[in-house]
């Protein structure tokens, strides 16, 4: 799937934060982003310099890019992402949530440390974005923020009860501040991808990803460019009237 600027400029002159940008998802919407006209805040904590190669590869393809390496799961780092946004571009009209961990194990196995690593990276970080973007938007009278969240937070999986409950509080956040920020012309919606080859998948047992599969009725993986397509039809107007809602990118996995 080209994802070339030109293709669609439905984001002309937005501002987009994507957290968790440096590979897989969250560097594959930053690309559609830049694509459809969006000038891209990318965001990592430890990978640099993969997040500063998809930057550059934005800008040679005539699109604006900036790279901001921040622990988002950290509340003053989250706060310091947007203000040098604003200080960037003097707004935010997207923020995506998409930066994640997974720490698998079953939980009579599971540490303590575990549990907080997978909940601070991949919920806290969500509550620390959103704290620090909403005023602006509020004040702009618009938004869009998109939260990445997963099947599995709709489904559960053996030993992932840690990734589960991230993701299944990043819906329940969702939808709540949907109603809080709604009236200001602000939505908030999540993602829900189900079998994505990244990273954090790869490590995945064989088995795993085969049962996964059979029953996924469309029978295939699905691909990060299909998830941010998701993400990018929710950022721009043409989803305007649609808030609080969970988007599935899953070939039909959690129907199951």
């Amino acid at each position: 799937m080209p994802w070339y600027r030109g293709e669609g400029m439905r984001l002309a002159e937005k501002v987009a934060v994507v957290t968790g940008s440096s590979r897989g998802i969250g560097a594959a919407i930053a690309r559609r982003l830049a694509a459809e006209g969006a000038k891209v805040v990318l965001n990592c904590h430890a990978s640099a310099d993969a997040a500063e190669a998809v930057a550059e590869e934005i800008r040679q393809a005539d699109g604006e890019a900036m790279v901001v390496v921040a622990d988002v799961s950290r509340f003053d780092e989250a706060q310091r992402l947007i203000r040098e946004a604003l200080d960037a571009y003097g707004r935010v009209d997207i923020l995506v949530n998409n930066a994640g961990t997974t720490r698998d194990a079953l939980l009579l196995m599971m540490k303590e440390d575990t549990w907080d690593l997978v909940m601070e990276t991949n919920l806290k970080s969500v509550f620390n974005c959103c704290k620090a973007v909403a005023r602006r938007m509020v004040r702009q009278r618009s938004g869009r923020i998109i939260n990445i969240t997963s099947v599995v937070g709709l489904i559960g999986q053996a030993g992932q009860t840690n990734y589960a409950a991230s993701k299944a509080g990043i819906i329940g956040f969702t939808k709540s501040l949907a109603r809080e920020l709604g009236s200001r012309n602000i939505t908030v919606n999540c993602v829900a991808p189900g079998y994505i080859p990244t990273a954090l998948t790869e490590v995945l047992p064989d088995e795993l990803k085969q049962g996964i599969l059979q029953r996924t009725p469309l029978g295939r993986m699905g691909q990060p460019e299909e998830v941010a397509a998701a993400v990018a039809f929710l950022a721009s107007d043409d989803a305007a009237f649609i808030t609080g809602h969970v988007l599935n990118v899953d070939g039909g996995l959690a129907m199951c």
